[in-house]
């Protein structure tokens, strides 16, 4: 009370000493500065912590880390209690946005490595002088579970893949059913953890060395074994034709090795008696090639040390990005709005033009042709990324080229040539005059564009996308050749895996801003990358399925819509992109994937027909990818649905905006929760083809003379909306959505198949 009575009395100090004048200067700059800010505690209940999981903070201020993971905030335990809680200062002039994550600390190199984090697409708040704080539940919103894996941060991901018969043992073991066990081995000698025989009843963990861990999954009809799950003692059982996935995370990957036990039940052995030792063998880390590879090794028997057969696998090692771009702020990884169902999604941007002699007029993979798909309406644009000879991610379907060393208007057919992309830099690709694999092997000029810049084969893809409007969504497809079912490959000799992933993740994470991105890939290795390198954005698996049209790859993941699904789950991604023709084939398939928890789009030729499309859509297809969208699209309205969202959120935020200046003492809330917008029309979906019947509004101006001026304040507000610039218009509209939308989840020779044509 002394102070606010100082503040009341400024004419009456003015007539103390200046000593005194100091004294009161400093109490009213203390107590500013306590108005400013003020000491909050969190606490959270997390119930059901792994060893050496702690429970961190991370926030939109300063004091919060600004959601960078290096600069989280621990949280401490209550003794007896799941409770854990930290204070810290925040300030009293703004919201302050934070989430809650579970990770592990390496105590050598203190990096943090981030198991189980928070994903609501709406971070929690403490409004502006709120004054009472709350007991959250980790990753609860209104009763759902809103919780994530975590990403590589600095951990390296080692996966070993037992598939396609891998045993080959001594006849008397070939029928039994195997249990098979990877125990990672510290080769730093004289720090190695304490390692115990088959017999032991100890846990992974403690067999493990510090920051390892161990998770496997079989790809099976039942979704709880295609979950990643800790291994047990004895490893997974192991059955004719099943793929098992043995996750091994580790800081050090380089300093590992790894043991490889084979376990089976005696057939005299009572129900309850564990399986017993057949078999062992190891594998060391320089046996390992950077990204992906396969082994053959000798089984070694346990009790008389010779040789049982041998065992074959394949592995993959996924790198954590170089650089530290992925924070905490927001995950549309597995992200999907229920009422986003049917969208119309630009196959090649407008279409292929090459398939066949009607094919699209203007270039696939351009920046024309996408352009014109945007503007006809597409919600997203589907195209390929390829990596140029001097690594820059450009977009282009065919992994070949044909490539004559005549100028342009004097091209001889006899002298083409046929080139991987990889081999030409973007020089090369986009000052050289490139021929297509039809046009080369036909020896017929399809397209006469030369002076066209966008019409131009090989844009970047940072130039793509920065050239396409931002409420169109892009997805993008990592171009990554396949084993086919006869031993060969779509393309020799291809980048490392690691690099050519990183440099097409740098560039999107780098300069997709708002956008809505969705990866794709038929090389489920790719997926399983893309998925753990970012947390960002949603990763979905291509398949072709069962079909006559194309060869079928050798991975058993790629060969049925079922297994499609069964590895998606395994990989922790967000969904499918199926083969039409398996996909009318049977039907049921699409209710598989969605029981499922996945979202699933369609490709392929079948698409590229108006009733097909409305059946696939009836079908409850969440988007389908096909050519043509400017003839075959049913929409009367040409613009993205995130447009159409975009714009009635706007308009919603500046009427929210103009109520709350009539009524300023409802502005703020002292309660502490999961931020939620106010009601959002276009989430109905009769609402949002209401939406659509009218013209495309993008401006501000126009946003406001759309709101109902019922008064003389709301009048007001119009007309200062409207005299803002139009440079600050588009500033104020993106920093509006933020949050609210996504930040952006043929071989060489014969005319046979053997790429998909998605």
């Amino acid at each position: 009370m002394q102070r606010w009575f100082f503040l009341q009395e400024q004419k009456k100090v003015k007539k103390h000493k200046p000593k005194v004048i100091e004294g009161m200067s400093a109490q009213k700059e203390k107590l500013e500065n306590l108005v400013m800010s003020q000491e909050w505690v969190f606490t959270v209940l997390v119930p059901n912590l792994g060893p050496k999981e702690r429970v961190y903070l991370s926030g939109s201020t300063a004091e919060l880390g600004e959601w960078d993971v290096k600069k989280i905030v621990p949280l401490e335990p209550k003794e007896g209690t799941d409770l854990w809680s930290t204070r810290v200062t925040i300030p009293n002039t703004c919201d302050v946005f934070y989430r809650y994550a579970i990770c592990l600390v390496n105590e050598d190199t203190k990096n943090i490595i981030v198991r189980r984090w928070e994903v609501n697409i709406h971070p929690r708040v403490i409004k502006e002088n709120a004054q009472s704080p709350s007991t959250d539940i980790f990753g609860e919103f209104k009763g759902d579970q809103k919780i994530n894996r975590g990403w590589l941060t600095s951990q390296t991901l080692v996966q070993f893949k037992f598939m396609n018969e891998p045993l080959k043992l001594k006849s008397r073991l070939t029928n039994r059913i195997m249990l098979i066990k990877v125990t990672p081995v510290n080769l730093s000698f004289g720090t190695e953890g304490h390692h115990e025989d088959s017999q032991s009843t100890d846990t992974q963990e403690g067999e493990s060395p510090l920051g390892v861990n161990v998770e496997v999954s079989t790809l099976d009809n039942d979704p709880q074994l295609c979950q990643l799950q800790p291994q047990a003692q004895f490893g997974r059982e192991y059955r004719a034709n099943d793929v098992l996935l043995i996750n091994v995370f580790a800081s050090d990957h380089k300093i590992l090795a790894y043991l490889i036990d084979f376990y089976s039940h005696s057939s005299r052995a009572a129900m309850d008696d564990p399986p017993y030792h057949v078999g062992y063998t190891y594998v060391l880390p320089n046996m390992f090639k950077p990204s992906e590879g396969a082994l053959e090794l000798p089984v070694t028997c346990n009790v008389k040390h010779r040789p049982l057969g041998t065992v074959n696998f394949e592995y993959l090692i996924v790198h954590p990005l170089k650089e530290n771009i992925c924070n905490l702020q927001v995950s549309y990884a597995k992200h999907w709005d229920p009422t986003w169902t049917g969208l119309e999604v630009g196959h090649r941007g407008l279409g292929a033009s090459f398939k066949t002699k009607e094919g699209n007029a203007i270039r696939e993979n351009t920046i024309a042709s996408l352009k014109q798909a945007a503007a006809s309406g597409a919600d997203l644009l589907e195209f390929d990324v390829q990596l140029s000879k001097d690594m820059i991610p450009v977009i282009y379907h065919d992994f070949h080229v044909c490539i004559s060393m005549k100028r342009k208007k004097e091209v001889d057919f006899a002298e083409m040539l046929e080139l991987p992309v990889k081999d030409l830099t973007l020089e090369h690709l986009q000052k050289l005059k490139v021929y297509h694999l039809v046009e080369g092997r036909n020896h017929e000029i399809l397209f006469f564009d030369d002076d066209l810049e966008e019409h131009q084969p090989f844009p970047t893809l940072e130039d793509t996308l920065k050239s396409i409007d931002l409420h169109v969504g892009f997805n993008i497809e990592l171009k990554w050749t396949m084993e086919l079912n006869d031993g060969t490959f779509e393309l020799n000799n291809p980048f490392d895996m690691n690099v050519y992933v990183d440099k097409v993740l740098e560039v999107v994470l780098k300069n997709a801003g708002e956008r809505r991105i969705v990866f794709s890939c038929f090389n489920p290795d790719i997926c399983t990358m893309v998925r753990n390198k970012q947390n960002k954005y949603p990763v979905m698996f291509l398949t072709v399925g069962v079909t006559n049209k194309y060869q079928p790859y050798r991975d058993p993941r790629c060969l049925t819509i079922p297994a499609a699904v069964q590895n998606a789950i395994s990989s922790d991604i967000l969904g499918i992109v199926v083969h039409t023709e398996d996909l009318l084939r049977d039907p049921t398939q699409v209710k598989l994937a969605t029981d499922a928890g996945l979202v699933i789009f369609c490709w392929g030729d079948d698409n590229n027909d108006k009733n097909t499309i409305k059946k696939l859509k009836e079908m409850g297809l969440h988007a389908v990818i096909y050519d043509k969208l400017d003839q075959f699209t049913t929409k009367q309205v040409k613009e993205s649905i995130f447009l159409v969202e975009a714009r009635e959120s706007q308009r919603e935020l500046m009427t929210l905006a103009a109520m709350e200046e009539l009524s300023p003492s409802g502005a703020s809330s002292t309660s502490q929760s999961s931020f939620e917008p106010t009601h959002q029309p276009y989430l109905d979906l009769d609402v949002r083809k209401h939406l659509q019947q009218h013209s495309t509004v993008t401006s501000l101006e126009s946003l406001a003379s759309s709101i109902d001026l019922s008064d003389r304040n709301l009048k007001r507000n119009r007309d200062i909306i409207m005299n803002i610039e139009k440079e600050s218009q588009v500033k104020e509209q993106r920093k509006s959505f933020f949050g609210l939308f996504p930040s952006g989840d043929a071989a060489k020779g014969s005319p046979k198949k053997s790429r998909r044509d998605s």
